[in-house]
């Protein structure tokens, strides 16, 4: 089975990234940068997700991300499958906080069940193709609408471009690079989206 060990955002400032990726998530070892400078304009193609156990945890994660210099594109509400919102951190990099509760059980935690990659794809059925045939496990199928794959550190799903767009609370369009590699132990390629993984060294 591919392991999804770590996702590496490219960004312009390295020391800042790791400053304000510390500060909001507190994530480790899964998030890591390094210096980019491809160009990159309007939607990324993706977000990365962080599944929280209640609301709380969303308004602390919410609240420590702005602190440090993101900017809100859907606030976090409650809706019919829990509760959650959408950030943009100051280099680009869409985040959605969300808990499939609606109501809290105890104090905020700060705990981050699932680190899921949101993808959003031209064609959901040949990419989901694509990454079965290259070993990742698929837990959830919706046709053409979403696709999740299991892994044990990072997990991943796909939309549509357009809905993952609409997901984030931003417009679909976008050209450049996606500024995100996908740290992995089934070996280095692209997908049919341009998405670059490489190897985890052994």
């Amino acid at each position: 089975m591919t392991v999804i060990d770590h996702l590496t955002l490219e960004v312009t400032d390295p020391a800042a990234a790791e400053s304000f990726y510390t500060a909001a998530f507190g994530l480790g070892e899964r998030i890591r940068v390094r210096a980019g400078a491809e160009p990159s304009a309007g939607f990324r193609g993706y977000a990365i997700s962080l599944v929280v156990p209640q609301p709380c945890d969303v308004d602390s994660f919410f609240a420590t991300a702005l602190a440090a210099g993101a900017t809100v594109l859907k606030p976090a509400t409650k809706s019919f499958w829990g509760y959650g919102g959408t950030v943009q951190d100051p280099f680009g990099t869409i985040w959605k906080l969300a808990s499939a509760e609606k109501k809290n059980s105890g104090p905020a935690t700060r705990q981050v069940n699932d680190v899921v990659l949101l993808l959003g794809v031209d064609n959901v059925k040949a990419t989901k193709q694509f990454y079965v045939d290259r070993g990742l496990p698929v837990a959830k199928s919706f046709g053409s609408k979403y696709v999740e794959f299991g892994t044990s550190t990072i997990k991943m799903a796909l939309y549509s471009r357009k809905f993952a767009a609409k997901d984030s609370g931003v417009a679909p369009e976008g050209s450049g690079s996606h500024r995100i590699t996908v740290g992995n132990d089934a070996g280095g390629f692209v997908d049919l989206d341009g998405f670059r993984w490489e190897a985890v060294p052994a």
